[in-house]
């Protein structure tokens, strides 16, 4: 994909290149309400600003609508549709480009840029959307198996319904928070000793705390209660994607999910990164996923539609002693854990619970995270400079437990 030409100065390698053009909410010492911009390059573009100083008066479809650009979430911009989003980000797209249609708007309008073109360094980022659900999906193969042999053994590791049909469960949507947010190590009940005949749990700190390297994505299309959605019409149904971490307490898990699946182990921190990446920037990088052997029932037969996106995902851990390791990269179509050791997406996977131990850089070891680590998960599409598009860091600090006198 050739990079398109910009007026602005952009680094080459930045993964907010003019391609991109995500969505997020941004504060400043200016305004201090969290409103909306997009992100290109080192710079925000103030939606709340340049709707107020007549930005968008070369996009009439738009302007009655501008007062979503003043709103604290995105759910009001994302509830306009897909093609509003498309023509919107087209539009802002035109104004960076070099000897683009509307040069008066903004790049001959010093007086606009100077209000609106924000260093990103001097805003604070806020979560995108007000999330009034979230359902977390077992949608990695790869990972799923590679889980699975740890618990079930190889002839075992897929329950019979996992290549049938979406396997997920609600998690909670309080907990998610935005990159850079501390996360606090969960206190539960965890067995002591997992292989004794009597099983006795004791309440504890979580000893085999987690990450989770995943992909998010936002709905911006709601469906009436009892109507189901057909599959050709879900990416109707989408608004954009951010990385996800799905911290996970995997000692509290192991003995409170049966019967009913995941609870406090899963529910104390789900981190997304602050940017969102519409479906429409990620539309060039779509590919097939994983082969599945089995035929879906019609309603989930997707035929030949892609739906995967080609998307290099690597995570990488920072000691409290500043010494970083990237302990995981997948380089794919967004499967999250790939089949060789390295690209395995969660700590319970490389260690194999616990057994094995990661070495670090500066000689530090790991089988699960410790107070002080700082996990970064990043995520681009595309290897030609100028037209990279990716997602931001998605970042979390573990914080000690609480320290309850019981």
């Amino acid at each position: 994909m050739a990079p398109l030409k910009s007026w602005l100065q952009v680094d080459p390698k930045s993964h907010f290149s003019l391609h991109n053009i995500p969505f997020g909410i941004i504060s400043t010492l200016d305004t201090p309400e969290p409103h909306p911009a997009v992100a290109i390059g080192e710079y925000a573009l103030d939606l709340h600003v340049f709707s107020q100083q007549n930005g968008f008066s070369a996009l009439s479809i738009i302007q009655p609508h501008q007062k979503v650009f003043s709103e604290p979430t995105l759910n009001a911009f994302a509830a306009l549709g897909r093609p509003i989003h498309r023509v919107v980000r087209e539009y802002l797209q035109s104004l960076f480009l070099d000897n683009g249609p509307f040069p008066d708007v903004l790049e001959k309008n010093e007086q606009l840029r100077k209000a609106t073109l924000l260093p990103l360094k001097n805003c604070k980022m806020h979560l995108p959307m007000f999330i009034s659900d979230y359902t977390d999906f077992y949608a990695g193969l790869n990972h799923a198996y590679n889980v699975g042999v740890l618990f079930r053994g190889p002839q075992n590791a897929l329950q019979p319904n996992y290549k049938h049909l979406p396997v997920g469960y609600h998690g909670r949507a309080s907990s998610v928070v935005v990159s850079g947010t501390s996360i606090r190590r969960p206190n539960g009940q965890i067995l002591s000793n997992p292989a004794a005949e009597k099983k006795e749990p004791v309440f504890s700190e979580c000893k085999k705390l987690d990450i989770e390297l995943e992909l998010g994505c936002f709905v911006c299309k709601p469906s009436k209660m009892g109507e189901p959605i057909r599959i050709e019409d879900a990416p109707k149904h989408l608004f954009g994607v951010v990385l996800l971490n799905d911290w996970s307490a995997r000692d509290i898990q192991a003995w409170e999910y049966v019967p009913l699946g995941p609870f406090n182990a899963k529910n104390f921190g789900t981190t997304i990164s602050a940017w969102v990446v519409l479906i429409d920037a990620l539309e060039p990088f779509a590919t097939v996923g994983i082969a599945n052997d089995t035929e879906l029932l019609p309603y989930l037969d997707e035929k030949d539609r892609k739906s995967n996106y080609a998307i290099d995902l690597s995570v990488s851990l920072t000691t409290s002693s500043s010494k970083t390791t990237n302990i995981g990269d997948l380089l794919g179509s967004g499967t999250i854990s790939g089949e060789s050791k390295t690209e395995k997406g969660c700590l319970l996977e490389q260690t194999d619970n616990g057994k094995i131990e990661i070495t670090l850089e500066g000689g530090e070891k790991r089988t699960f995270l410790e107070d002080g680590d700082t996990v970064t998960l990043t995520g681009v599409c595309g290897s030609e400079n100028g037209a990279l598009v990716g997602f931001g860091d998605c970042v979390g600090r573990i914080e000690p437990a609480v320290q309850l006198n019981l």
